[in-house]
């Protein structure tokens, strides 16, 4: 029987197979292999740099908070009980963690071609030091490496943070947070740069699960009687004074539409008084959110907190996941939007204050080219996120590279943003998006559409330079 062949990382991956544009690529590609990682979005818990605690098994770590990974597997039959996801009622599920990776090592080959399976591939090779294929044969084996690795001091969170030569990392934090961790981390000697990023949908979105109980605590950690739109209104203010003392530059805001209008007090009075009585309807709770954008634009112009969006998304598709195991389970799916109209009143309203930054993120590629690059171009405050979640691909990032580029240019855009919830594969989703960028920039400059010499100045742009200034880090 023949050898198995080495887990191994080509060096021209995801470049053209083009000899001149490969070439060219490899150049640039090596400008900004090494540069400093910016992660001004994402959802990593702060608690692990707080704590600085080993990283727990490799199921624990790589497929449990990952709905990337899982949702491939449930989608092929595997229910979400026998890969240990909690269940909302605590009800039981698979908690030998060995079981549930060789679940995963024998259903890898779904991920043949796609991100999640390209994403774990360089991360086992350059962070855990895995050079097996994942396999049903290979599984355990690599899971007590994995095990072994994580369990060695240099592996712990804060050592991976300086190894993977991470600038600044933000987290993802309800207003209702009290930032414990990150006041931990500022008071230890540790000099990592974690900072917290204002996200106010779980008091802001009336159809959220427990809303009422969140504005509860909406009151008690700000001190601030919630029971009134106008109290709502300047908790919402203190917290963001909060966060931005704690290192905050940036809010987002997650919602179905970017839909933005201004209702007045009156009327988003009432709308708030109904949902705390229990009474709201869904038209109540996008009416309110629309005003929520508008407010929360306004506070920005005001603070000075960049502000970001991410709509185009119908999440908890699936009720019967939903119902069973919570939020973010991997029923989410892209739909329609229309920003050319939903964001008029805000960008009319903010859009030319040089006060205010607006970053958009969507799924639905097809605003791309008719709507948000002639957006960006032509507002001050709107800047355009990178190809974000289903799009955060290697199809998905040079799409939008070529669809955006020649209306709103490189720099109407904010460089690449990770957005992950699995730390260890934050320099693998980096490193894919540099490997994109250099390898349309070289396109670009085989067809001389650029020369070698701008070229050179994009990548280390795209690489470093806009997320900097973009999200004022």
């Amino acid at each position: 029987m023949a050898k198995e062949k080495p887990l191994e990382l080509h060096q021209d991956r995801y470049f053209s197979s083009n000899p001149e544009e490969r070439k060219i690529a490899r150049e640039l590609y090596n400008l900004v292999k090494d540069t400093p990682l910016l992660c001004p979005h994402g959802h990593v818990n702060p608690r692990l740099f707080a704590l600085n605690e080993p990283f727990p098994d490799p199921a624990e770590l790589l497929v449990i908070p990952d709905h990337y990974l899982f949702r491939m597997l449930y989608s092929q039959g595997v229910p979400l009980e026998k890969l240990g996801i909690p269940r909302v009622d605590g009800g039981q599920t698979e908690q030998d963690h060995r079981k549930i990776w060789q679940l995963v090592g024998d259903y890898f080959y779904l991920f043949r071609g796609t991100p999640t399976g390209n994403w774990l591939r360089q991360e086992m090779v350059e962070v855990l030091g895995v050079r097996k294929h994942l396999s049903s044969e290979t599984a355990m084996e690599i899971y007590d490496q994995i095990s072994e690795t994580l369990s060695k001091a240099e592996n712990l969170p804060r050592a991976m943070f300086e190894r993977f030569n991470i600038e600044v990392l933000s987290t993802t934090d309800s207003p209702t947070d009290t930032l414990e961790y990150h006041q931990q981390i500022r008071d230890s000697d540790w000099n990592g740069r974690i900072i917290p990023a204002f996200r106010p949908d779980n008091v802001t979105n009336f159809l959220t699960r427990g809303w009422t109980q969140n504005i509860d605590k909406l009151s008690q950690v700000s001190g601030i009687d919630c029971s009134t739109y106008h109290g709502f209104i300047q908790a919402l203010q203190q917290r963001r004074t909060f966060f931005k003392k704690m290192g905050a530059t940036s809010t987002d805001q997650g919602v179905l539409a970017p839909h933005a209008e201004d209702l007045g007090e009156k009327e988003a009075s009432k709308l708030y008084q109904k949902a705390l009585h229990g009474k709201t309807t869904e038209e109540d709770a996008a009416r309110f959110t629309a005003h929520m954008i508008m407010k929360m634009a306004e506070m920005s112009v005001e603070d000075g907190l960049v502000m970001q969006i991410h709509p185009g998304v119908l999440r908890n598709h699936n009720p019967a996941v939903y119902d069973i195991f919570g939020l973010d389970k991997g029923a989410d799916i892209p739909i329609a939007t229309d920003f050319v109209h939903d964001l008029k009143p805000l960008l009319n309203k903010c859009g030319n204050d040089p006060n205010f930054t607006l970053i958009v993120f969507t799924l639905d590629e097809t605003t791309y080219s008719r709507e948000l690059a002639p957006l960006a171009g032509h507002y001050p405050a709107l800047k355009l996120g990178p190809a974000w979640w289903f799009n955060d691909s290697r199809e998905g990032m040079l799409r939008y590279r070529r669809t955006v580029t020649e209306t709103a240019g490189f720099y109407n855009t904010v460089g690449f943003i990770d957005d992950t919830r699995a730390f260890p594969s934050i320099p693998a989703r980096h490193d894919v998006a540099r490997r994109i960028d250099a390898r349309y920039l070289a396109e670009l400059v085989a067809e001389h559409v650029l020369d070698m010499d701008e070229a050179e100045e994009v990548i280390v742009d795209l690489a470093y330079h806009l997320s900097k200034s973009s999200y004022k880090l």
